[in-house]
């Protein structure tokens, strides 16, 4: 029986991260921080995630959801999740390009979709040094990203 190398997550040409795709945030969250993410989007996209993540949840879920045509952001505390907020429309399109870029602000993160601010989402978990992870998993491609 011949030996075969276990199997790893693909990635196209194109692509220049795996998904699902996780790094620290050096030196956690603060006011004036961005992070940016580009890619794109899986022309039969369903859905896609970024989580800015701390030691026992998600400070920020962003979740993007083709199959609901609406964007949910959430915070998920001590194993829970907040209410859902899902207003603001879809900014983005399966099979194209996209770039998001959050930005921390003291009381908030404004969320840019190709240029143009889409979201608004109040901090529900404050301690933002503490955020230190950012995760990006679903239907997507990544070409950059900017922590």
């Amino acid at each position: 029986m011949a030996y075969q190398q276990p199997a790893v997550p693909s990635c196209p040409a194109q692509a220049s991260y795996c998904v699902p795709y996780k790094t620290m945030i050096s030196g956690g969250l603060q006011p004036g921080k961005c992070i940016s993410i580009e890619g794109v989007i899986n022309p039969q996209a369903c859905r896609f995630v970024i989580n800015l993540r701390h030691r026992s949840g998600i400070a920020f879920h962003y979740n993007p959801r083709f199959d609901e045509n609406w964007v949910v952001r959430n915070t998920l505390t001590l194993e829970k999740w907040g209410p859902e907020e899902c207003s603001g429309g879809m900014p983005f399109y399966k099979g194209q390009t996209f770039q998001i870029i959050i930005s921390c602000n003291p009381y908030h993160y404004n969320v840019f979709a190709n240029g143009m601010q889409v979201h608004t989402y109040n901090h529900r978990f404050t301690n933002l040094g503490e955020i230190d992870i950012l995760e990006v998993t679903g239907d997507l491609y990544l070409t950059a990203v900017h922590v």
